[in-house]
Formats: C-alpha cells, structure tokens, sequence
C-alpha cells in the first residue's frame, strides 16, 4: 500500500482544527497493528525558510514530529532530493 502524502493529511488535520495529537496516535496505532508493506510519502518542510505566520510555524514543527514518529516506526527510511534517494534507516 501507498500512503501519498502524509504532508496533506496533517494539512487537512489541522485546517480542520481536529486535535492533531490524537489524530497522529490514531494513524500510528493504525500503521502499527497493519499487515504488510506500506509505503508513506512525507515532505520534510522544516530545512526551508521560518514561516511568518503561526499556523505555518504550527504545521512546520507538527510536520517535523509526525515524520519522526514514522521513521521511528519504519523499517526503512529514504531521503529523496532532487530525484537522488540518500538511504537514512534500514
């Protein structure tokens, strides 16, 4: 399975003012208990420029918990730039 993207999910969490950190436990406890490969596309927003708004900020450093949470769970993880994968776990 595919879960592209997991940067969109956490958006629409947000802009729907749902409890992200509720959310984020439901999705982890969904991952874990889940038979088979899965594969989650995620963007990693935190090594551009510091957003000027709260909300930007907000979803920046939700961002960065979230992927680390899915690294943590992950067997592998891949850091993809410009087309090139830099293999991070696994």
């Amino acid at each position: 399975m595919v879960i592209d993207c997991c940067t969109l999910w956490l958006s629409n969490v947000m802009l729907a003012e749902r409890d992200v950190g509720d959310e984020v436990k439901k999705l982890l406890s969904v991952l874990q208990s889940s038979s088979g490969k899965i594969v989650l596309v995620s963007n990693e927003v935190g090594s551009g420029i510091v957003p000027d708004n709260k909300l930007g900020r907000d979803f920046r450093d939700e961002q960065g918990r979230l992927n680390q949470k899915l690294a943590a769970l992950s067997d592998r993880v891949d850091l993809v730039v410009a087309g090139l994968p830099l293999r991070i776990k696994g």
